[in-house]
């Protein structure tokens, strides 16, 4: 075996595929460019440090559950206020995760809510940080059948791996006691340890029809509220009912005249 193949043996077995890749034509053109080993070395490094982050940035997303088109960039930010949309950019440093702070989205159906809880779960992949996207109802389900099983702490582990729990449309949930209790414990579990980004249409003096307890009720807020950033959508108007009104208007008006009304009717 000569030193090349020597070299490109020992890149595979120490698992730098990208720099056995590419290190052959790298070293021609540092040769090219007259550049020092240092240089030619660290090329190399920051080639295997991408391909690495991609691969894992592919494989978090794969079992992160987010909905693949709510992104950043097909949100419309100019539907929140100046003030949302600063609070925005500041969580888009992810410094939140790794504070541990959750962040809580209340506002009425068609305001964003998951797609802005979306887009905040890829930017924190981007960066290499797992999250997990769900809703709360499903989430919920999947923690009653591991206590039935008896494996709920091993199943909250599990959960533990996320740096990042988003629970979608926690508001829609209307627990029973058992539901409560699994959905408190995950809540109390990852307290001051990890973050939960949470979407409801609920404000908190309502979180008792979630909760049923009082005691629990402001237990579970306490929990959640202490380290957060609140976003407060309640001010903004659905997109989904003005584009509704947007879409009927326009099938009314058809160069100035009216369609029958079969046709607007459908259109609804």
């Amino acid at each position: 075996m000569n030193l090349r193949q020597e070299l490109l043996e020992g890149l595979r077995r120490l698992n730098l595929t990208a720099m056995s890749e590419h290190v052959e034509e790298t070293a021609l053109r540092a040769a090219k460019e007259t550049l020092t080993h240092e240089a030619f070395l660290l090329e190399l490094v920051r080639m295997e440090q991408a391909a690495k982050h991609g691969r894992r940035v592919e494989r978090l997303l794969k079992q992160s559950g987010l909905l693949p088109t709510k992104t950043f960039s097909s949100l419309q930010l100019k539907t929140f206020s100046p003030a949302i949309q600063m609070q925005i950019e500041r969580l888009r440093d992810c410094r939140f995760v790794h504070e541990a702070v959750n962040v809580i989205a209340v506002g009425q159906p068609g305001t964003g809510k998951s797609h802005l809880a979306c887009a905040l779960g890829r930017v924190l992949i981007d960066r290499g940080i797992p999250v997990s996207f769900s809703s709360t109802a499903s989430l919920v389900q999947r923690l009653l059948l591991a206590k039935r099983d008896l494996r709920l702490p091993q199943e909250i582990a599990k959960l533990d791996r996320f740096d990042c729990l988003i629970l979608d449309d926690i508001g829609y949930v209307q627990h029973d006691q058992d539901e409560m209790e699994v959905l408190f414990t995950l809540l109390a579990e990852r307290y001051e340890r990890k973050s939960v980004i949470i979407t409801t249409n609920l404000v908190f003096s309502e979180w008792n029809q979630i909760f049923k307890n009082p005691l629990t009720t402001l237990a579970a807020i306490d929990r959640v509220v202490h380290h957060s950033i609140i976003l407060d959508l309640t001010s903004v108007a659905s997109y989904r009912a003005k584009a509704a009104v947007a879409a009927k208007a326009q099938v009314r008006t058809v160069t100035g005249g009216t369609v029958p009304a079969l046709t607007a009717a459908a259109a609804e």
